[in-house]
């Protein structure tokens, strides 16, 4: 009975054995994909390496999204809309030959440009606008259709 025991006892080692050798050998294979091209290195200075590489990227990302942030707060400031209206203003001349034309940036900050044709020539006029209201001089109903027309036309992109 002692015998049984024994190959028993003997038999559950050799399997235990066989398992922690499968286990090594995965191990010891996974470790050498994770090396492989790297000459006289240990795994530790290899993910030494990496965590460095790891917080670079960290900090470039950081960067970028600063650098981003700015883009997006300056970009406000630029040219974004352009509403462009003909119209006629006097009854005597044909055709819608005088024009109005709206540049502003996202904040409704610009200009108008007027362009009055008439039979004795093309007037032209320029007005600052500030936040969609104008500076100097109060807009005219087809000067405020020129910039509402600028602001559908930035809807329409966005």
């Amino acid at each position: 009975m002692s015998l049984n025991l024994e190959l028993i006892v003997l038999g559950f080692l050799i399997i235990w054995v066989i398992i922690l050798s499968v286990s090594l050998f995965r191990s010891v294979s996974h470790y050498n994909r994770l090396t492989k091209g790297v000459i006289n290195k240990g795994l530790g200075s290899i993910l030494e390496n990496i965590i460095k590489d790891l917080n670079k990227a960290k900090k470039d990302i950081s960067y970028l999204k600063e650098y981003c942030d700015t883009i997006q707060k300056e970009g406000v400031l630029h040219i974004q809309k352009v509403g462009l209206l003909r119209f006629n203003p006097f009854k005597d001349t044909g055709g819608n030959q005088s024009f109005i034309l709206a540049i502003v940036d996202g904040e409704d900050t610009g200009i108008i440009i007027s362009g009055l044709y008439s039979r004795s020539g093309t007037r032209w006029y320029a007005k600052r606008l500030l936040k969609g209201k104008a500076v100097e001089h109060e807009l005219s109903n087809e000067e405020k259709e020129a910039l509402k027309m600028a602001n559908r036309t930035s809807a329409i992109k966005n």
